[in-house]
């Protein structure tokens, strides 16, 4: 498949960037749930400050300006971004040509990041970066259907935890938004939108949602075991790529959870939300 590179570069006024970045953030939201839309990435420039590059992978251009332009999505898009349309200083399409690759920075194998936030999953320890993933293939999150997936999935599951005789006591009087909140998380774990981090406060604000509450290994299986089985009722892809990546994932941040709501945490403060990424378990796609 051939895709497409967009870069939309901005210049935005120093008082106007944390709304600038929520404005994305919520905008975000449209491009996650656009089949034309392959993966998406807000940058800040760290010599010049006031610039910011979004990128886009969309599955061609056609489908860009004819798919999604025209499609259902792009008014919600359209009406978050409005605002600074007019700061653009470039938009532009560009095909990636054969020069590409990994670097040689090593993977750090004890260090890649969990879920979610009011009580139950948690915690990245040094550098959660995995070595990217090849061009062309779609993140975590895009693959099972975005952020509608993942609402879904958290959604259903929380529904069964709160009638969980094993984990209905640590839930006990869980906020309404809980389920969204943990969609957030995971969809920026999985290279979504960062939007857990614009409003909740990322990986901080997540770990010490778990101080004191020492989780037992027993509440943590059940966690997993009904996480999995609420996959399977949402119908989020079967593929053994996915669900090898989200059951690693899910596994490493309900064991750091445990440790987060012992006695002896380790900081809240030791990371930033990480990016999970496919690893060993690209997830395949025909050829062409």
């Amino acid at each position: 498949m051939v895709t497409t590179v967009e870069y939309v570069r901005h210049r935005i006024v120093p008082d106007d960037r944390k709304v600038f970045e929520k404005a994305y953030a919520k905008a975000s939201g449209a491009l996650a749930a656009a089949p034309e839309c392959i993966d998406y990435e807000l940058s800040h420039c760290q010599e010049e400050t006031d610039r910011y590059v979004l990128r886009i992978r969309w599955t061609s251009v056609e489908d860009h300006l004819q798919g999604f332009r025209k499609g259902e999505r792009f008014p919600a898009f359209f009406a978050a971004i409005r605002p600074y349309v007019t700061v653009i200083e470039e938009m532009q399409h560009y095909l990636a040509t054969d020069v590409a690759g990994s670097g040689g920075a090593g993977v750090d194998e004890g260090a890649v990041a969990q879920p979610e936030d009011e009580g139950a999953v948690a915690q990245p320890v040094g550098d959660a970066e995995h070595a990217p993933d090849a061009p062309g293939t779609p993140t975590i999150h895009a693959w099972p259907g975005g952020d509608a997936a993942l609402n879904r999935l958290t959604e259903v599951f929380y529904g069964h935890v709160l009638e969980d005789p094993v984990l209905a006591p640590v839930f006990a009087g869980m906020d309404d938004e809980h389920p969204r909140h943990v969609a957030q998380w995971l969809a920026e774990v999985f290279g979504g939108p960062e939007a857990y981090t614009a409003e909740r406060g990322g990986h901080p604000h997540m770990a010490s949602r778990h101080l004191g509450r020492g989780i037992t290994e027993r509440q943590r299986r059940r966690w997993v075991d009904l996480l999995q089985d609420s996959a399977d009722g949402v119908g989020l892809p079967a593929d053994p790529e996915f669900r090898a990546v989200f059951l690693h994932y899910i596994e490493w941040g309900t064991r750091m959870a445990v440790l987060y709501s012992d006695g002896n945490p380790p900081p809240v403060d030791a990371a930033d939300v990480p990016r999970w990424r496919w690893g060993q378990t690209p997830p395949w796609q025909p050829a062409g």
